[in-house]
């Protein structure tokens, strides 16, 4: 069974404080504290959080957020399993199977509307489509990362454990293996690797690789995507008294976030570079522009759960043996976003993105 053992409720601590299983304290200055588990370092990817917390929307709903950064150490469906966040952000994978290994997380608000996960490659492999990636070395990354790679071997007509038509590899996180040839194709973010490729020095011209240099297999275009960056909090947190205003509270200030982020790009980015000198500028162009594209449009209203893929997430993830049973009623709702995008369009704030345009990025040398 595919099943990923990192999120083993033997390994998380059930020994939460006080503080964790009642409702947030209110500080002197008013304001409730509150943590938020991000799953990587600061970036563009988690940009509109930064932004309200910059902004100054998150003191606006009456919360003084800190924000957690983790350098793939600290899981977000542990820490708030955990007690150590009150809310985290992470992919429906890893949380729909910590539900079935007895936790109780809640995807409260689905920032992310598609899926960024794709198979990337250099054009000189011949990995044009899904059927290109027979006899090939294809690099997964573990841990509740994998689902999609996995599934893309179901497409072809294989599957990940038989070991028959390709090998698959897991990969670290950065590209040495694929700019080595140790992989000929190799799971990849949109908006971070397939950037940090478009910096690097293609050998064959001593030029930047160019789009044309790369093959990319989109996992939304074959049905295989997966939902992945949304809030999480715990259901038996929520019902404690007042902390699900405290969620309202933060999803409301966290949509205006990426609102700003898709309306003002270039501020948002100063503002992430002003907390994080060393991202490289064009890199963090690329990330944001890409993230958006993620985001917008947002047919419902931004933070609401797309159901068609909900279900087709939850339908994998059976089909592959990474869960035994769909989940449970209550693995996500929806009534917080709804009432943050109900108070939001009052204000007169486009909850949808309809007419947002991508720009046209060009990342230099080392994404500087």
């Amino acid at each position: 069974m595919l099943r990923s053992i990192f999120l083993s409720i033997s390994s998380i601590s059930l020994s939460f404080s006080l503080l964790a299983l009642g409702a947030v304290a209110v500080a002197d200055d008013g304001l409730t504290p509150v943590g938020l588990q991000l799953q990587w370092m600061a970036q563009a990817q988690f940009a509109g959080y930064y932004a309200a917390q910059e902004l100054g929307f998150y003191a606006d709903e009456g919360l003084d957020v800190t924000i957690l950064e983790s350098d793939g150490d600290i899981q977000p469906a542990v820490a708030v399993s955990a007690g150590e966040a009150e809310f985290g952000v992470t992919w429906a994978p890893t949380v729909l199977q910590a539900n079935e290994d007895g936790l109780d997380l809640v995807n409260i608000a689905q920032i992310f509307q598609r899926s960024g996960t794709v198979l990337v490659s250099f054009a000189e492999t011949g990995i044009e489509t899904a059927n290109d990636i027979v006899l090939k070395r294809i690099g997964y990354w573990p841990n509740g990362s994998e689902f999609e790679v996995y599934a893309l071997t179901y497409y072809i007509g294989s599957d990940p454990l038989s070991g028959e038509h390709l090998q698959l590899v897991e990969q670290p996180f950065h590209l040495e293996p694929l700019l080595a040839g140790e992989l000929d194709a190799g799971q990849a973010l949109i908006y971070n690797w397939v950037g940090r490729l478009l910096g690097e020095v293609n050998p064959a011209s001593g030029e930047l690789y160019q789009r044309e240099d790369l093959n990319i297999i989109d996992f939304n275009e074959l049905g295989l995507a997966m939902l992945q960056d949304h809030i999480i909090a715990r259901g038996d947190w929520l019902a404690q008294a007042d902390n699900e205003a405290t969620a309202a509270a933060l999803i409301r200030a966290t949509l205006r976030g990426w609102i700003y982020c898709r309306q003002h790009a270039k501020d948002c980015l100063s503002l992430l570079r002003e907390i994080k000198p060393a991202l490289g500028e064009s890199h963090q162009q690329w990330q944001l522009n890409e993230v958006n594209k993620l985001i917008w449009p947002s047919p419902a209203g931004i933070g609401l759960v797309d159901e068609d893929l909900w279900r087709q997430t939850v339908d994998w993830m059976l089909t592959l043996g990474a869960l035994t049973d769909a989940p449970a009623d209550g693995s996500y709702r929806s009534d917080l976003v709804a009432a943050a995008l109900e108070s939001l369009e009052a204000e007169g704030f486009d909850v949808t993105g309809a007419d947002w345009q991508p720009a046209t990025v060009t990342v230099r040398a080392g994404g500087e």
